[in-house]
Formats: C-alpha cells, structure tokens, sequence
C-alpha cells in the first residue's frame, strides 16, 4: 500500500478508498458511538501481498463485524465487554468485531474504576523485602529459588495476570482513535488467529512481582512476565503504526538488588509457541530494553517451519536489544530505521537457531561506541541473509554496510551470508537504504492514522 509512504493527505486517502469487507458508511454514529467515517476506517484489512501475513487469505481482523460488534472504548472493563464480556473466556470469542478505543485504557482499573496498585495484586504472603531477604544469593546461593516466599510470588503472579493481561479472541481488530493509549497491560493473543492492532500507544506493561533467576547468565538476572502484545499459537496477525515505550518508569531507573538491575519489563511484541503469518508494519518503538522474541525456546520441535514474521517500516529508537532475536523462523526484516546509542546496547539482530533473517535496505544510525560489527549477535544460529543496508556512524557519511562481514571481522566463529530463502511478499515493494529515514521517519507509529 505505496501512499502510506508519501504524505499524510495520501495516507488518508488510501485508507478511505480501500475496498473490501467495510460495510458502507453512513452519516452519524454507530449504537456504541463510534463515528462512522471512523468505522470505515476501523474495519481496513491488511492489503494484499504486505508481508508473511498477507499469505494464503490474508488478514480482515473485525472486518466482517455485525453492526451490534463495533465497540467503543475507554476503560479496562469497556475493553473486556467489547472482547466477549469475561477476560477468562474472551481469548475464545470468535465473533467478528471491532473495537475502537477512545483515551487511556489502564490495565491496572478495577471493574468500579478505581486504580489498583501493586500492593493491592499481591498475594498476603508475598513481600519484596522478605524475598530479597530470603533468596540473597549471599544467604541463598546461586539456586533458584523455592519454598513459601516464591509460592508466594508465584501467586501474586497469577493474580496480576487476572487484571493486566487482556486476552482477545480470533476475528478482532483492535484499533485507537488520536491520543489512544494502553497502559500497565497485556494484549494476549494466543490461540486467537485473524487479529489487527493499529494505531496505539501501549505504555507501561510493568511486572509488580519480577523473579529472580540465578542461574540466567554469569551473575543472575531479575525476570519479568509481561510483554506489550503477545503473539501465541495464533496466525495472521497484523501489528500497525503503533508506538511501544515504557513512558516515564523506564528500567533504567529501577533499583539494582542483587547486583542486577530489576527488570519490570518484558518484550514490546513477541511472537513464540509456534504462532506464525505476522507483519508488524510502521511501528516506533522506544527508549525500550528488550523487543521482540520471535521464537520461545531453542529446543527442535513444534516451531520448525513456524514463526514467520515480516518487519517492515519500522522505527527502533535507541533501544537495546532483540530487534529483532530469532529461532527457526523465516523473518523478513527490510526497510526499518534503526537509531541506536546508549552504554547498554547489546546487539540489533539475534541469529537463533536454525533462524532464517533475510536483512534487506535497512539503514542504521549509530552513536558513538557502536560499530557495524555490533548489529548482528550469534544467539546459536548460521546463517542471516544481509543485502543493500546502509549505516551512518562515526561521523562520517553514510554508507554501505555487509553487516555480516563486519560481524565476521571481529567475531568467531563466522556467520554465513544465506539464511536459504528470499521472501516474495513486499507490499510496498522495498526502497534503497538511503531514502528509509525519509519514508520511516514522519509515519511510524501512533497518532499517523486518521481515526
């Protein structure tokens, strides 16, 4: 869908002009208030040919959503009612529907509206002090831990899922007028194929009970449960011109308890558990740690010949890793702006086992400290496909980059230069590397749509 890429006005009129399952509008709102040039909008399917999940039907999300099935939004429990009307259950509602939101969802709402805090989801067993008391390495060692302080955790765990993760049903989309935030939640989609999420800010999807896992790397690390949106045993998924941050309680200014930061955060957008035909398209993602697992584990199984994934028109800014970390799948990553600094980066691309990257008209900008052989990191895997990407760096001209010879120049063992497959499903066809600030820079993210 080229307009999307040259102008707002363009933007606008593409979208409005887009033929499939929209029912015609007509002046006025729907039942539920939401206007009907916005409904227009809302029910937009995925062009044809726009990445792994334009393949075999495509992707319509609500497209084909009764009248009665066109929600609007403004709280946790409006967003619950519109999913089905039970969060344990919405994951299976497979009526079609559209689900407009209008201001700021907090996942951290009661039903009454009131805000919960942490202390509120804990269970009365469980407190931080006690726990850092308990399972002080020093006191502990470096085992996991167990007993009633974790059983404890464990159930705080369980009760925070119940509030914050929001679980959604096949056949939905899921789309934000101006200004429209979800925060301290979940999108889970899991089991739950034909999904589109557009034009959202999702902010803050915190951990109130992270877990300490000592034998997580040399020295331990703090672990967190929840991501922004989680894609799981679903397919044709479609993630569009939505903005991922932490806002205002980002890691890095969490406390350090055992010598490592206290990670609150999870993934941005993770596709694992053999989910499969996602595109995740004009997306910025934002002053972020951790991003996007494609791909949960390294054990040979269901995943083999899952988890594609298309990354196209994106905007990664100065984030730090897992932009993204891939098992097994064949993941198209082309056209995306990549503007990276800060002392805690770690690497852009993760090369995972039997993962197949095709890396095509990429163009990195990097801080100072960072170098081309930085981009890639060998999680396990092979091989990573790396054509016409280009990097601004060391300030000096922007320039052609073979990221895996710059990988190979300072690494070992070597990385091959064909992941064994070269992706057929570009709409919009890829630009030169040059001209991807240009495209990505004005039209990422959230607030870009005229809803």
């Amino acid at each position: 869908m080229r307009p999307r890429t040259t102008g707002a006005a363009l933007v606008a009129l593409s979208l409005l002009l887009t033929s499939g399952t929209a029912a015609h509008a007509a002046p006025g709102r729907t039942t539920d208030g939401v206007p009907r040039v916005v409904e227009r909008l809302a029910r937009q399917t995925l062009p044809a040919g726009d990445g792994w999940a334009a393949d075999g039907p495509g992707t319509t999300g609500g497209a084909a959503a009764a009248p009665d099935q066109v929600h609007l939004v403004r709280s946790r429990a409006d967003l619950v009612r519109a999913l089905g009307g039970d969060n344990a259950t919405n994951k299976s509602n497979a009526t079609p529907k559209v689900i407009v939101v209008d201001g700021t969802v907090d996942g951290f709402a009661a039903d009454d509206g009131h805000l919960l805090g942490c202390a509120d989801l804990a269970d009365p067993e469980y407190s931080l002090p006690a726990y850092l008391a308990a399972y002080d390495p020093a006191v502990w060692g470096m085992v996991p831990p167990t007993g009633a302080l974790e059983a404890a955790r464990v159930r705080s765990v369980a009760n925070q899922t119940r509030q914050t993760q929001i679980n959604v049903g096949p056949n939905t989309t899921i789309v934000g007028r101006h200004g429209a935030v979800l925060t301290g939640l979940t999108l889970m989609i899991d089991g739950a194929s034909n999904v589109i999420v557009r034009n959202l800010t999702f902010d803050d999807a915190r951990d109130c009970f992270p877990a300490w896992s000592p034998t997580d790397g040399a020295t331990g690390n703090w672990n967190s449960q929840y991501d922004q949106i989680s894609v799981r045993r679903s397919e044709h998924v479609w993630v569009d011109h939505n903005t991922f941050t932490d806002g205002d309680n980002p890691d890095s200014a969490q406390p350090v308890y055992f010598g490592r930061p206290y990670q609150v955060h999870d993934g941005s957008l993770d596709v694992t558990h053999t989910a499969s035909l996602v595109t995740a398209s004009y997306n910025r993602f934002t002053g972020r740690d951790k991003l996007m697992l494609i791909g949960s584990s390294n054990t040979v199984g269901p995943d083999v010949g899952r988890l594609k994934v298309t990354l196209h028109h994106n905007l990664f800014d100065r984030v730090l890793q897992r932009l993204p970390r891939v098992r097994f799948g064949q993941v198209d990553v082309y056209n995306n702006w990549y503007r990276l600094g800060g002392d805690d980066f770690a690497y852009a691309i993760g090369v995972g086992v039997q993962s197949a990257a095709y890396v095509e008209n990429n163009f990195f900008t990097l801080d100072a400290g960072i170098a081309p052989g930085d981009l890639l990191y060998d999680w396990g895997g092979t091989a990573v496909t790396t054509r016409g990407n280009w990097v601004d760096a060391d300030q000096a001209l922007p320039r052609p980059v073979d990221l895996v010879a710059a990988y190979n120049a300072t690494h070992d063992p070597d990385l091959g230069g064909d992941a064994g497959w070269t992706p057929t499903l570009r709409a919009p066809q890829a630009v030169p590397a040059p001209l991807v600030p240009l495209v990505v820079g004005p039209f990422t993210g959230a607030g870009r749509l005229p809803l």
